[in-house]
């Protein structure tokens, strides 16, 4: 493959990854304005009136690009750089950089204790409720401001801890979620002594 043709690759790629996390990020903006403290249409209310607001901005923005043809090289421009940065292959973070209650695939038993918590009484919890949590929590925010649902998904299958596409729980219909019943103790965790006193062969 020559020079060209890989910056090009690098490029597609990163545009990929730029456009997910722009998809991301605003489906996660527009979630988080849903309601916990009520119910029915009161409750996504929120949802429709940041959709709306993330609608006139993109109209507002075709307007102004349509008024002033030039700024489309200079977004053009920055689109490629950014589009160049994001492709860069980066090392995953150390584990001890991961705040306490944030999955980062070497503490499952505190991962599990977060989603237990979050289930109450429940028998399951949705991802996009453990996401918004997460993100909203002034210790993990920071961390996890732009994690999507599949990095979640990455995370608890790394934990064995699977992922149901759909889960019935509080605040929502059925998407992917995890079952309570899912949540045994990790394989890792140390095994309770046994009681019965061993017989000598």
């Amino acid at each position: 493959m020559s020079r060209l043709s890989r910056a090009a690759d690098r490029i597609a790629t990163g545009s990929s990854i730029l456009t997910r996390r722009l998809f991301a990020g605003a489906a996660a903006w527009c979630a988080r304005g849903r309601r916990e403290d009520l119910t029915g249409w009161k409750a996504v209310l929120g949802i429709l009136v940041r959709a709306l607001v993330l609608g006139l901005g993109a109209y507002l923005a075709a307007r102004i690009v349509r008024a002033l043809p030039w700024l489309l090289w200079l977004l053009g421009a920055l689109w490629l750089g950014a589009a160049w940065r994001a492709s860069r292959k980066r090392p995953p973070p150390p584990a001890e950089e991961y705040p306490a209650g944030v999955p980062s695939g070497g503490d499952g038993e505190a991962l599990r204790t977060l989603l237990l918590d979050l289930m109450g009484t429940g028998s399951a919890v949705h991802l996009r409720t453990v996401l918004q949590h997460l993100q909203r929590d002034p210790e993990t925010a920071s961390l996890t401001a732009s994690w999507t649902i599949a990095d979640l998904r990455s995370r608890l299958e790394a934990q064995n801890i699977p992922v149901h596409p759909k889960v019935k729980a509080c605040g929502g219909g059925p998407t992917r979620g995890v079952r309570r019943e899912d949540l045994a103790p990790s394989p890792a965790a140390p095994q309770g002594t046994s009681t019965t006193p061993s017989t000598a062969v």
